[in-house]
């Protein structure tokens, strides 16, 4: 299983840094310095690969958001937990991956859109109402209406026609929109308990 996890590693990195769409069989073969057969070997072709990949990755995040919840203290912590998350795996991500799943790799992308409609849904579903509940968030927010909100607004760095490649960093796009809907969430307590988070943090 060792090889198996070393080719989605490479494979992921290299789909996420330049597209699914320019990457060949050949190049992660390359960049593993093993033979194009070794790949073959543990996956019937290139869009099993990235399939494999995407859910790894999918699956590290949700795991890595539980974590958060669990660890964190408050709901405001669980969010900037979330931005350190987000820091680490989108740093060399660029936006026109997902829209290579989307035109090339149905499979891929559908297991985004399942995450996507399901696990991420939910997380920021909880949050809110645990921020409500903790007295951080105001208590007259619409709890439906704000988890379809953040949910679009997670999506908009992938979208390179709004945020175009190589002006915009997709962890910095994606830390200033969820920091702006933070914002809009708090009550008073919960505007100094982001003062108090950000003091930390410089």
């Amino acid at each position: 299983m060792e090889i198996q996890e070393r080719i989605l590693d490479t494979a992921f990195n290299l789909f996420s840094q330049f597209g699914t769409r320019s990457i060949t069989m050949d190049d992660i073969a390359q960049k593993m310095g093993v033979s194009k057969k070794t790949l073959y070997a543990h996956f019937a072709d290139k869009d099993e690969l990235v399939t494999h990949a995407i859910t790894r990755h999918l699956l590290t995040i949700e795991q890595d958001c539980k974590a958060n919840q669990t660890q964190a203290a408050n709901a405001i912590d669980e969010l900037f937990l979330v931005m350190q998350m987000l820091d680490k795996q989108f740093r060399n991500m660029k936006p026109f991956v997902l829209l290579d799943l989307q035109r090339y790799h149905s499979s891929a992308y559908q297991a985004f859109l399942s995450y996507r409609d399901n696990s991420l849904q939910s997380t920021i579903r909880e949050n809110l109402k645990r921020g409500i509940r903790e007295g951080l968030y105001r208590p007259d927010l619409d709890v439906d209406v704000l988890t379809k909100y953040r949910l679009a607004t997670a999506m908009l760095c992938f979208q390179p026609d709004v945020f175009a490649p190589g002006l915009y960093e997709m962890s910095k796009v994606q830390r200033i929109l969820l920091e702006h809907f933070l914002y809009g969430l708090v009550s008073s307590d919960g505007f100094e308990r982001i003062e108090a988070y950000k003091l930390q943090l410089s």
